[in-house]
């Protein structure tokens, strides 16, 4: 029996891992403690086996890269994972696991090209998200050894069902648009189910280390667009020959990038020892519309 806690009470991810791990209640025993204020100091942390920090500061368009947030972004995702994994690796627990981003490379995807990040890809975050994120990591690697494993998660777009940010947006336009456009692009997503089967085999093997997990397969917009819809009872058509329009319009929003250009992992960068991806697109998205 592993004792877990989740540091981020009310977090999606926090509470999708929890219902996740409710399968196997005679091998995880499963507490949530919220971080909002410093009454997770009187907490006690000895006698459990893993910490799952999901607490964070999300990046918000009309903040992320304004300087007078920048000492909010730090104190919340830099430097309250540190204090916790101090916390915890004083009080015995051996295993400390934090959702980062895949921000830290600070990287974008123009419209029309492809960028691909490899193992040698530098971590050079550019807005106080990423920063704040990359800060916290090498923070907790330096409290990593003796009996304490730290592992640090990088993962892309997160989607699943109630989940919020990109996926709602492409959710909305799946409901409503009589038609889409047909844009040939690959982006690295990972859907929630995905990310838990992974988080469920670092717990069993208690290891540390950097994983850029991501699903089997990458994500075409348009496609999942077209995948949401199918699964609303819905059919999409997609309608090539706006090529023109996007490379027009990527100069005046950068949302046109965000979510046609072509962002991924190397696939040799997300492989671990045991699979992870459980499931594909067509049925990661039928969990998530159900």
């Amino acid at each position: 029996m592993k004792r877990v806690l989740i540091t981020g009470a009310h977090s999606y991810l926090g509470q999708s891992l929890r219902a996740y791990l409710a399968q196997w209640p005679e091998e995880f025993q499963v507490e949530a403690l919220s971080v909002r204020d410093d009454g997770w100091k009187a907490a006690d942390f000895h006698g459990f086996d893993a910490i799952y920090h999901t607490a964070a500061l999300v990046h918000m368009e009309q903040n992320k890269r304004d300087p007078g947030q920048a000492a909010l972004y730090d104190e919340i995702n830099g430097r309250l994972p540190v204090l916790l994994a101090e916390k915890a690796r004083a009080e015995g627990v051996s295993q400390f696991i934090f959702l980062s981003t895949m921000a830290v490379y600070g990287l974008t995807a123009p419209y029309g090209r492809t960028v691909t990040i490899a193992a040698d890809t530098p971590p050079r975050p550019a807005d106080n998200y990423g920063r704040s994120k990359l800060a916290a990591e090498q923070g907790l690697q330096a409290l990593a050894g003796e009996g304490f494993s730290v592992a640090i998660l990088r993962p892309p777009m997160i989607y699943g069902k109630g989940c919020e940010g990109n996926y709602r947006t492409l959710e909305a336009m799946a409901a409503k648009l009589p038609c889409f456009p047909a844009v040939r692009n690959r982006r690295s997503m990972l859907y929630v189910g995905n990310l838990n089967a992974l988080v469920k085999c670092l717990l069993e093997s208690g290891e540390g280390g950097i994983f850029c997990p991501q699903n089997a397969s990458y994500v075409n917009t348009s496609e999942l667009v077209r995948e949401i819809a199918r699964a609303k009872g819905r059919n999409l058509p997609l309608i090539p020959g706006f090529g023109w329009a996007f490379s027009l319009l990527r100069h005046m929003t950068p949302a046109v990038d965000k979510a046609f250009g072509s962002l991924c992992y190397d696939p040799a960068l997300s492989r671990y020892k045991t699979d992870y991806c459980l499931w594909d697109l067509p049925a990661s998205v039928k969990e998530s519309e159900a």
